[in-house]
Formats: C-alpha cells, sequence, structure tokens
C-alpha cells in the first residue's frame, strides 16, 4: 500500500487524491454550502442531500447539492473560500469546511499519514492573509487526523505533468477564486505568483454585463460553451471575459518574469501547462493560444508548446499526491 494524500482545496471544489492498489484514484466535492431553515429538514432527508443539521438553526446543505438547490430557488450559494483564501470573520465557514474536507479525505491508513495541501502564492494585485489561510487548513487537516503539509498550488501541475520536461514548465492554475502561476527549471521554483481573478470573476463581470446572477453564469459555463464559438449573449460575456483574464495572466507573467530574469537562465523552451477548472471551458487551450499569439513578441521566454493538463480537474491533488509519496521514499 503506498501511503500518502494530495488534497487541492480550491474555491469551488475540493478533491483528493490516494494511491491504491497501484491505482491514482481521486474523491471530489463541491465547495459551497446553503443554509436553510429548520422545516426544510424533512424534504432533505427523502431526498438523500447532503446536509449539516445545526438543530434551531436550521440546517446547511452541502457540496454539489447547495448549488442545485441555489439554482432552483434563485438565489446564490456561500462559499467556505472567497477568491481563494478563507477570512478571518467566517466562523460559519470553518464548521463547513471541516465537514467537507473529512468527507473527502476519508480516514487515514495509518496514524499521522502524509497529507499535502496546497496552498495559494501570494497575490500580487491585492493584499490577503495567505498566513492565516495556510494555518487554518493545517489545523483542519490535522484534525482528520493526518500530517499536513502546505505545498504551493501550481507547482503541483509541474509535478503532475512536466515529467517527460525534466520537470520544467510553467504551470498555471485557473481556479474559481484566483490564478496560480509557478515558473519551475529542473524541479526547482524559479517564480510563483498569483492573481486575484478567476472563474467567479468572470462570472460576477459577465452577469452584470448582461443583467443575470453569478449561478447562472456558472451554470451556463458547466453546461458546455465554447469559447471560440459562443452562441448567446450570455456566452459572448463570457467569452469576453476569459478573454481579459488570459491576457491579465499573460501580462502579469511577463512583468513578474522582468523582475527576476537576470537570476538564472533558460537553458531551453519550456511547456505552459494549463489546468484548473476555470479552463474546462470548451476550446480553452485553443482560444488561450490564440491570446497568447498576440503577446508573444513581448514573453520574455521561448515556449515549446501549450497543452492541456493531461486531467485538468485533478492535476493539482495527483501532483500533491507525488510530493506526499516522497515523505515514504528512503
Amino acid at each position: 500500500m503506498s501511503k500518502g494524500v494530495g488534497l487541492d482545496i480550491g474555491t469551488m471544489n475540493l478533491v483528493s487524491a490516494k494511491m491504491v492498489e497501484n491505482k491514482t484514484t481521486t474523491s471530489r466535492m463541491r465547495d459551497a454550502f446553503l443554509p436553510l431553515d429548520a422545516d426544510a429538514k424533512k424534504m432533505l432527508k427523502l431526498s438523500g442531500v447532503d446536509f449539516i443539521d445545526r438543530g434551531e438553526e436550521g440546517v446547511v446543505v452541502v457540496g454539489d447539492a447547495a448549488l442545485e438547490m441555489a439554482n432552483v430557488f434563485g438565489t446564490e450559494v456561500s462559499r467556505p473560500l472567497s477568491q481563494g483564501l478563507i477570512s478571518a470573520g467566517e466562523l460559519d465557514a470553518l464548521s463547513v469546511l471541516g465537514t467537507l474536507i473529512k468527507s473527502v479525505l476519508g480516514e487515514p491508513r495509518e496514524e499521522n499519514e502524509v497529507c499535502f495541501f496546497s496552498v495559494p502564492a501570494a497575490p500580487i494585485d491585492e493584499k490577503r492573509d495567505v498566513i492565516y489561510h495556510k494555518g487554518v487548513f493545517e489545523r483542519i487537516v490535522e484534525e482528520c487526523g493526518y500530517e499536513a503539509f502546505a505545498s504551493n498550488e501550481a507547482m503541483a501541475i509541474v509535478y503532475a505533468e512536466t515529467a517527460k520536461d525534466g520537470f520544467s514548465g510553467l504551470g498555471i492554475s485557473f481556479g474559481s477564486g484566483m490564478c496560480n502561476l509557478a515558473l519551475s527549471i529542473s524541479g526547482m521554483e524559479a517564480m510563483t505568483f498569483s492573481v486575484a481573478r478567476g472563474g467567479d470573476w468572470i462570472d460576477e463581470g459577465a452577469a452584470k454585463a448582461v443583467g443575470s446572477t453569478k449561478s447562472r453564469m456558472c451554470a451556463i459555463k458547466e453546461k458546455g460553451i465554447d469559447l471560440m464559438e459562443p452562441k448567446s449573449r450570455e456566452e459572448e460575456a463570457l467569452a469576453l471575459y476569459y478573454k481579459s483574464l488570459i491576457e491579465y495572466c499573460i501580462e502579469q507573467t511577463i512583468s513578474e518574469f522582468n523582475k527576476i530574469k537576470d537570476k538564472f537562465s533558460m537553458p531551453k523552451p519550456v511547456p505552459i501547462v494549463i489546468s484548473g477548472g476555470t479552463s474546462m471551458a470548451g476550446s480553452f487551450v485553443p482560444f488561450f493560444t490564440r491570446v497568447f499569439k498576440k503577446k508573444m513578441r513581448k514573453f520574455p521566454f521561448e515556449v515549446s508548446e501549450i497543452r492541456h493538463a493531461s486531467d485538468p480537474l485533478n492535476a493539482v491533488a495527483k501532483g500533491l499526491l507525488i510530493q506526499a509519496m516522497q515523505e515514504y521514499e528512503d
């Protein structure tokens, strides 16, 4: 039995990865909740929906069911994380997160089994408390019976996806709350940063543009949208915000690399590996490539190819699992 667990803590999804019978298995849960009155309890029991019973204070629907019910009632779900990070005042979110993480991790297979969990790099465009975020999740993971290690989210993509490239490449995790970027040279972290924009930023901007809700725009994305061929006013608004997000990430990469370019050399072209739930929109990689080509003359290092991670929703968790398993190597 190979020990060790990877845990990707995202604004939209929680994903764990383990090695079971020489195969990597993943478990996913929507990182969302919806508080309801206590009288909804009977209905929820009949429907088999996951919820937390809080007695007279009501119930909290968690996971995918929370988003489904929010769409039914025309309301917005609550998220334990906001824009990639948890805030100090979210007391309800902390209790919900503990339940969600315990569910997606399961019981440790030995006492203090190693768990590597994802942490975003500090955003360069907003001041946010990454230290508090890291500490909260370290405590939650340890309370689930694991030994917790924090690890950079975008570097995990490099570990999972660039073995054939000598663990060199630019990993980009397009998440719901943030986009994380990491440049690795032969497995060594050369540059990491995040931007405070992601899928939620797209949904919010597109919703305002067409007079809709974030939940509806998210549902349109997940139902299926081809960024190269938007078919409605809503899809066109989403595509425009996707384009803006990609441009922003490329511009920030140019700016951040130029700050450190004199500290090391780039011996050869490296791939850009794209991952994350926000990158699951149809034709995302061709769309990204088209946007990138317009910025290519200003890009500060050579790119060998632009490709999607082999498993975009689970790449971060799998990269974290690789790191966790190495803790057991002699």
